[in-house]
């Protein structure tokens, strides 16, 4: 029976688990419904079944003191709940203080607002509602109170002082205003505050006091920001200028100039300058201003200085001052070019032509060093073939320039040295065991015979055939002998120049021209059978022509007819026949 008893409890107790665990309903088909509905759908259809709309409250009309008073009471537990519940929603406060204000309870809501300044004393909002109220009741003193207590407590709010000095000014109070805009500026409050400042004192005719607040806040700059602003400056030399002090305002410009010296020039200040003087009818100061200012700042900071200087030029300028602000915006332009691509030869030549158009030679020799440092990186013939004629040009305006001063002896000296430099560096730079430039060697040898050198001359072409031999430096160098009579070395030369080229008929055909000339027969004819007997020539119908056409002069028919043979074992050409 115990045992029993003992099964049925245990079974009873385990009924009973059963039934505090409730069942999880299983749900067979986990797929999403056919139609979902969102958030918003659920919220728009409670609006539109205005299912959430309270009834407004029953309006309730007020008739005797004992009623007003009730309801009094009622809105004050409500706003103290309210205000109890969250101590730092200011809103609550203020609205509080309105109601009050409403009621006319002019002491009850000082009291809210004074209440509501211990829980948060740094909200702007309510000290500004605070004061706001005492100025509408015409509380003057009151609100003088209020406005001392902001400042004091949260002096870098400047809404606080700008109300306060605008309310002293509204009552008329000009002194008292003028006390607190001094407080104000202990603070060493920003830009706009100065400016209102002095803005309220010219409203008063008072230009004295105006121009210390400027020299004041001109001080305050230099000593506590690190990078003072031009415009300061300016509005300083503007207002000297608005109320006739022309000398004040040019010191001023000057002072500005002077601070700010070459490290940190602004275009804006001396554009500002250059107008000043243009409204004094100062057109000399204007163009050494704009010019100093252009000389100094860097060309990409100062295209509004150049379009300002350009405007004065067309103005109040001649033609030759428009015609050096043009030159100075091309310049402006080229620089701009050979900086974005320095190997950019082509705006080089342009540039050099501009500035050797109109600038001194000091000037064009830099803008020359400048170009040819600019060297191609690789060193292939097509890279150089702009690149070398830097050098020509530069040589040849060196060279021009010499010619110009010719009457003075010694700067005509001093300039051919200049130019055989020029021609000698170029030579140095030039990779000749990869490749040369035989015009750079000839218009070298021809400047040295120019200049009654003839040894460097002749030294020049003879290293250039020794370092690179070319056969326009063989040509170049025979010629320049043959115009000097020295057959002698034409001969040595065309001998060095076949045993380079022996496969150059018009090589051949030349040399033995020359023996022609000369008269000596046997020799040419030597010179055409040793050149028939080469064994590659590169136009051999030409150098067998000229050999026959010499034997005809000759009037040496067998030789002539033995050739013809000789010829026709080589090739069976029908123009040879006939």
């Amino acid at each position: 029976g115990a045992g029993l008893a003992r099964r049925g409890g245990k079974m009873a107790s385990t009924a009973a688990g059963k039934q505090r665990i409730p069942k999880v309903a299983k749900v067979k088909n986990k797929a999403p419904a056919e139609v979902q509905i969102t958030a918003e759908q659920l919220l728009r259809e409670a609006k539109e079944r205005e299912l959430e709309l309270l009834p407004p409250p029953p309006q309730q009309k007020i008739t005797d003191v004992e009623e007003l008073n009730d309801y009094k009471l009622r809105k004050r537990k409500t706003f103290e709940d309210n205000i109890r519940k969250n101590r730092t929603v200011i809103s609550n406060w203020i609205k509080y203080a309105q109601w009050e204000e409403s009621l006319k309870e002019i002491q009850r809501a000082r009291s809210i607002y004074e209440r509501a300044l211990d829980v948060d004393y740094r909200n702007v909002t309510l000290w500004l509602k605070y004061a706001e109220m005492e100025m509408k009741n015409r509380q003057v003193n009151h609100a003088r109170n209020i406005w001392d207590r902001a400042i004091t407590t949260l002096p870098r709010v400047n809404q606080f002082w700008y109300k306060y000095t605008y309310m002293e000014e509204m009552l008329g109070n000009i002194a008292g205003s003028r006390q607190v805009f001094e407080r104000w500026m202990e603070w060493q409050p920003e830009e706009q505050a100065w400016h209102s400042y002095i803005n309220f004192e010219l409203r008063y005719k008072e230009v004295d006091r105006a121009r210390t607040i400027y020299e004041r806040y001109i001080l305050f700059t230099l000593l506590v920001i690190v990078h003072p602003d031009v415009k300061n400056w300016i509005k300083y030399a503007r207002f000297e200028e608005k109320h006739s002090y022309f000398a004040h305002a040019r010191k001023v410009y000057e002072r500005a100039v002077d601070f700010f010296g070459e490290e940190h020039m602004d275009e804006h200040l001396y554009v500002a300058f250059a107008k000043f003087e243009e409204n004094q009818k100062e057109f000399e100061r204007v163009r050494v201003i704009y010019k100093y200012a252009l000389d100094r700042i860097p060309k990409q900071e100062a295209s509004n200085l150049f379009k300002n200087y350009t405007i004065f030029e067309k103005k109040f300028g001649d033609r030759r001052g428009i015609e050096d602000i043009i030159v100075s915006k091309r310049r402006f332009q080229y620089e701009e070019e050979v900086k974005a691509n320095p190997h950019n030869y082509d705006a080089w030549f342009d540039y050099l032509r501009l500035v050797e158009s109109d600038a001194d030679a000091e000037a064009v020799r830099e803008v020359y060093e400048r170009a040819i440092a600019n060297v191609p990186p690789v060193q292939e013939k097509r890279h150089w073939k702009r690149y070398i004629y830097l050098w020509i040009n530069y040589a040849l305006y060196e060279e021009l320039e010499a010619k110009a001063s010719k009457y003075f002896f010694c700067l005509f000296l001093q300039d051919a040295e200049r130019t055989r430099q020029v021609y000698q560096a170029c030579i140095e730079l030039i990779p000749h065991k990869k490749f040369t430039f035989a015009k750079m060697w000839l218009l070298y040898a021809q400047f040295e015979i120019r200049q009654k050198n003839l040894p460097l001359a002749r030294r020049a072409l003879g290293t250039s055939i020794g370092k690179c031999p070319k056969n326009k430096l063989f040509k170049g160098y025979i010629e320049l002998e043959l115009q000097l009579r020295e057959f002698d070395r034409c001969r040595k030369l065309y001998e060095k120049f076949l045993e380079f080229a022996p496969e150059n008929c018009t090589s051949w055909i030349k040399f033995a021209e020359l023996e022609t000339i000369l008269g000596d027969i046997d020799r040419a004819r030597a010179i055409y059978e040793l050149a028939i007997g080469q064994p590659r020539l590169d136009m051999p119908e030409v150098l067998w022509k000229s050999y026959i056409d010499f034997e005809i002069e000759q009037e040496e028919y067998e030789k002539t007819r033995s050739l013809y043979r000789r010829l026709l074992q080589r090739t069976q050409h029908v123009k040879v026949c006939v």
